[in-house]
């Protein structure tokens, strides 16, 4: 049965989300703080986790970035009592799959959840070694070489490379990446997908600006070529 790990201090909010996600058939794992959460991950990594930004201690922001750190691929999807945009833009940047506005509807939060796992199910069926060029990437280690020298990649900029690994050779929209990759079906611009393009170039081609792997497709998106 699939775990999800639960980061929530208000307990009316705790006991709301464990008969949710019970009732629908998974194990729920809950912790006050973001200092447990990060305890409860480590010891048994779930299959997805939902944070409160708000935490006592130690700040959603933080145990996203953390979490993502060591898991990039696993689902976060943030609860937030603020709507404003600027927080969606810092919790793409540190990796989350989704972000739900309090209050919110049990029903939608659900079908969150279970679209973020799915994805994540499918960036999992991505060898986790992959070459192309003179680059060689761990997708379990996070760890990437070119020319058998350590590159430096974000959360983030591994989840969309293993997402053209999975998808080359097709062209994919800036929406279908911000669906499948950042899970953000409504997000007001797409401009956060070509700044990452943009950074994967400057890191892995020889010539960023007559890029080899990283193509446009004008009118339609991007293509990854091996």
């Amino acid at each position: 049965m699939e775990k999800i790990l639960v980061v929530e201090d208000d307990q009316t909010v705790q006991k709301a989300l464990k008969r949710l996600f019970v009732s629908n058939g998974y194990n729920v794992e809950v912790a006050q703080t973001g200092i447990a959460g990060l305890e409860s991950f480590r010891s048994a990594p779930p299959s997805a986790v939902v944070l409160d930004l708000r935490l006592p201690g130690m700040s959603g922001q933080e145990v996203c970035r953390e979490i993502k750190s060591k898991a990039p691929t696993l689902p976060v999807i943030v609860l937030s009592a603020n709507a404003d945009v600027v927080d969606k833009v810092l919790l793409l940047e540190l990796g989350a799959d989704d972000y739900v506005t309090k209050p919110f509807s049990p029903r939608e939060l659900l079908a969150r959840v279970q679209a973020s796992m799915r994805r994540a199910s499918r960036l999992a069926a991505v060898p986790e070694l992959f070459a192309f060029d003179d680059i060689t990437v761990d997708f379990t280690k996070m760890e990437l070489t070119q020319a058998t020298k350590p590159v430096t990649l974000t959360a983030q900029e591994f989840k969309v490379l293993k997402f053209f690994v999975q998808n080359q050779d097709r062209v994919v929209s800036r929406e279908e990446l911000l669906n499948e990759v950042w899970g953000y079906q409504s997000y007001p611009s797409t401009r956060t997908v070509d700044n990452h393009i943009l950074k994967l170039r400057q890191k892995l081609e020889k010539d960023p600006a007559q890029p080899l792997h990283f193509k446009t497709v004008h009118g339609a998106g991007y293509k990854f070529v091996r």
